[in-house]
């Protein structure tokens, strides 16, 4: 278990209400930000302490990995130049009894707070620049202590099973991509053939799928071989992806079904060499019941340059990683 907190100034009362976290990819200029990045990090039974309005509101509850999802309608006019579609993180927020103000306990946590990446400043108050960052355990058993005993039950309950909404993360993600599929539908100046095209090539099939076999002949984890057994995985993702890239042979790999969901959400990824890399958040026992390796290093051939250039896209904008 990682303890996180979160400023949640702008958007506390949607993500506590609807039960997440939701940040961008990038910040503006397409720039990496730490602060985003983090949430790539995150695991189902993680605790998350939220601090808006200079308080620690309510602690969370992770329920799920991070996964792509577009900015939320409900946050209005807030945060209008953030990308469309960033991380989500299904949370379970309860709110604590007894608010504290880290600034008025500064005698305690000054002595744990972190030299990089710290929520407050030496002087009590927050960082608004950050989003979401990594507590030490001695940051959070502090603010556990002054919270008082229903922070420190919860956390307790935290070594029992969590009730996680599996659907969840897919259900986002279908609702954006059929957005997606009615605009191409409706677009006037895509030609009827390559609009079918487009949208069957969202499931991995159809003209997507007949160029990447030009190039693989097999998925390059289980070595099925069976066309009828495959999908076509967009490396680039179909949702995040040109109309051009969608159709790109050298977007794709051929790849089992349980398989093309592990890439697609960002559990697994590949080298420019061909070797396979483990999301450090991936459940390795579920991977090798899957027909994953866990527990030696795997190598699943060449690719051509192109792929190349799409799987790096992959692993900059997908694949789950520990940043530090």
């Amino acid at each position: 278990m990682r303890y996180w907190w979160v400023n949640q100034n702008q958007t506390h009362r949607q993500e506590i209400q609807g039960g997440y976290l939701w940040s961008p990819r990038r910040s503006q200029g397409d720039r990496r930000n730490p602060f985003y990045e983090s949430m790539r990090e995150v695991a189902p039974g993680d605790l998350v302490f939220s601090f808006f309005d200079t308080l620690i509101y309510g602690i969370g509850i992770a329920a799920s990995h991070c996964y792509e999802c577009p900015r939320p309608e409900e946050f209005g006019n807030a945060g209008m130049n953030w990308e469309r579609v960033g991380w989500k993180v299904r949370v379970n927020f309860i709110e604590m009894g007894n608010k504290i103000r880290p600034k008025d306990h500064m005698a305690v946590l000054s002595a744990v707070l972190p030299s990089k990446y710290s929520p407050l400043q030496a002087s009590g108050n927050g960082n608004q620049g950050i989003y979401l960052t990594e507590l030490s355990v001695e940051f959070a058993r502090a603010l556990l202590g002054l919270i008082g005993r229903q922070a420190q039950e919860l956390a307790g309950a935290l070594q029992q099973p969590q009730i996680v909404r599996p659907a969840a993360e897919s259900a986002d993600m279908e609702i954006w991509e059929h957005h997606v599929e009615q605009i191409i539908e409706e677009s006037p100046d895509i030609p009827d053939t390559e609009r079918q095209a487009l949208v069957i090539a969202r499931r991995g099939q159809g003209l997507f799928k007949e160029r990447v076999m030009r190039l693989e002949n097999a998925c390059r984890i289980t070595r099925v071989d069976k066309p009828e057994h495959l999908r076509a995985s967009h490396c680039k993702p179909w949702r995040d992806s040109s109309n051009e890239e969608r159709l790109n042979g050298e977007n794709g790999l051929l790849l089992t079904p349980s398989i093309d969901h592990l890439f697609d959400r960002g559990f697994i990824s590949f080298e420019d060499n061909g070797r396979l890399i483990i999301s450090p958040v991936a459940h390795e026992d579920s991977l090798r019941k899957m027909g994953i390796e866990t527990r030696q290093s795997v190598n699943v051939g060449v690719f051509s340059q192109g792929q190349r250039a799409f799987l790096d896209y992959h692993r900059n904008s997908v694949l789950l990683q520990t940043q530090r």
